[in-house]
């Protein structure tokens, strides 16, 4: 109650002493659900059939000085699968910071990221439910417009709470450009140093409560060409199996990305090697299911896909150590993906009146290949050891301009997914997916969209079919229905459609949009980031307005 109260204050204050000189901002955002009970999809079970996640959070600045505070309601319940720890209704964010040209202090909730992410990153995505915001102190120092430096403190939030552990941080960034003397040619170089401290439970294992995370990197570019690559040790830290400690082991990273692009063609290529990487703010928290206490940004580095039946075998980084018996051993994961860009000139036989767009993309991952050993939950791997295959994906789209009206994409996708190691059940999963996609543009902002789909596997599920109709009446205005049948499924009662049919109003800054229809139970994923979500029926709304 008391930080509801400083929240209205505050709120009051901002409005009363908004001036010249001064900015104030509004941003507010609700999910809702109303759970039904479905005949395919099974009764609702759970408490509250309607639940709702919202977001207030208001901006005020004047002169040098800024403050912020979000509040949040989950009332009477956040939605299926959120953290417990997102309850009722408090105070979720509050900060207050002076920025001046060369300086920056922020005192209570910030956001953080140290180059890739691979030691730190503190950020907030609504959708899958994360919001691991530092509480304390960040201080941000550039001498000179080429030597940036960061310095922080705090503790992870955790639902409303934070964590038992602290977290410290540095981080340098360094432009040497001026010392290549080329105007075509950049250099940047940085080091970064993250500590996570946390009191040490009994063990028969020696580690640290301090662990420390070091990260060194270097960017290049020449003219079309470029590279970055990080490179990351971790100090030995607990392994934590079935909430017990069963070993203390080191952690590595390496990561190298390198492209080349000029007009008409992009090539861009990563690489990354992961060793018992991941790193929480609670060590108890390792592999929880809601992402809380994440310190670092370990996101799958694949083709992020944007249609229903490309999405349901989506593949998860696997940078943590599982022992779950001896033939399912991991310990971190290594692999990459490669995308190329082309388009085909106007006027060739291919690429006709508006030239063709050609989209290449592959990724594969495999386990670390090593010895272990399973008695005593130990591993030694080597560095380019590839061991057992998790996932690969190779995708072709291609885009098709027809005349001003019409266009159209074709896409075709093979997946393997090693459900074993991916999820730790049974299976392997080799599936073909194709997708043919056209909009006709009727001008004034109308159009209308066709989707179709096919899912083909004799594995898991079996054949899948889709299709998805979308109508822009306006600008402002659309409507679209879409639906996803699990034909192949040699349990009759799992044939279901997962249809849904919704639509969307914005007008300015403001958006409404409502849907009805089933959830597919599976991995919604945002950047390489995954939350479990159930299967369900149900109405939703969504709201987004911003002042």
């Amino acid at each position: 109650m008391k930080k509801i109260l400083l929240f209205t204050v505050l709120l009051i204050s901002a409005i009363s002493f908004a001036q010249e000189n001064s900015f104030f901002s509004v941003g507010f955002e609700s999910n809702s659900q109303y759970y039904l009970d479905d005949e395919k999809t099974g009764d609702f079970l759970f408490p509250e059939r309607f639940r709702s996640n919202n977001y207030l959070k208001v901006d005020y600045g004047i002169n040098d000085f800024y403050f912020g505070v979000q509040l949040e309601s989950y009332e009477p319940m956040a939605l299926l699968n959120y953290s417990p720890g997102f309850n009722k209704t408090n105070l979720g964010l509050y900060f207050a910071g002076y920025k001046t040209e060369k300086l920056d202090i922020t005192l209570g909730h910030f956001y953080e990221q140290f180059g890739n992410g691979l030691i730190l990153r503190s950020w907030e995505d609504r959708q899958i439910g994360i919001n691991n915001a530092l509480r304390g102190a960040r201080v941000k120092y550039s001498p000179t417009d080429f030597i940036h430096f960061t310095g922080l403190y705090g503790k992870q939030r955790i639902g409303f709470g934070v964590s038992d552990g602290d977290i410290y941080g540095f981080n340098s960034n360094i432009n040497l450009t001026s010392f290549l003397k080329s105007e075509n040619s950049t250099l940047n170089v940085g080091f970064s140093y993250v500590g996570r401290s946390q009191e040490k439970e009994p063990s028969n294992f020696e580690y640290n409560k301090l662990t420390n995370l070091f990260s060194s990197r270097l960017e290049f570019s020449k003219n079309n060409f470029y590279v970055n690559t990080e490179m990351v040790s971790k100090s030995k830290d607990a392994v934590i199996l079935v909430n017990q400690i069963k070993n203390a082991k080191k952690g590595n990273a390496f990561l190298v990305n390198f492209g080349y692009s000029e007009k008409g063609l992009g090539i861009d290529a990563t690489f990354r090697r992961m060793e018992n990487m991941n790193i929480y703010s609670e060590r108890e928290a390792s592999g929880n299911v809601f992402n809380e206490a994440i310190v670092n940004y370990l996101p799958a580095l694949t083709k992020q896909h944007d249609y229903l039946l490309t999405n349901i075998y989506v593949y998860q980084a696997q940078p943590q150590v599982s022992f779950q018996d001896p033939s399912l051993i991991k310990s971190g994961e290594i692999g990459g993906q490669i995308d190329v860009f082309y388009k085909i000139k106007k006027g060739t036989f291919l690429g006709g009146k508006y030239g063709t767009k050609l989209a290449v993309n592959t990724s594969f991952w495999y386990g670390l290949k090593g010895e272990n050993d399973f008695q005593n939950f130990d591993f030694d791997n080597e560095f380019l050891g590839f061991g057992e295959k998790y996932f690969s994906d190779v995708s072709l789209e291609i885009r098709k301009k027809w005349n001003k009206s019409w266009n159209s994409i074709f896409y075709f996708v093979n997946q393997s997914y090693n459900k074993r190691y991916i999820e730790e059940t049974n299976g392997k999963i080799n599936a073909n997916i194709v997708v043919a996609e056209s909009t006709y543009r009727m001008g004034n902002g109308k159009s209308l969209r066709f989707e179709a789909q096919h899912l083909s596997t004799d594995d898991d599920k079996k054949n899948w079919v889709g299709a998805t109709v979308e109508f822009n009446i306006t600008p402002r205005l659309g409507v679209y229905v879409n639906d996803i049948y699990n034909y192949g499924n040699d349990v009759a009662s799992k044939q279901i459609h997962y249809y849904n049919v919704g639509g969307s109003y914005s007008v300015g800054a403001h958006r409404f949009a409502v849907n009805y229809g089933r959830q597919r139970g599976g991995l919604v994923c945002v950047g390489g980031v995954c939350r479990f979500v159930p299967e369900s029926t149900g109405i939703s709304a969504n709201i987004i307005m911003s002042f």
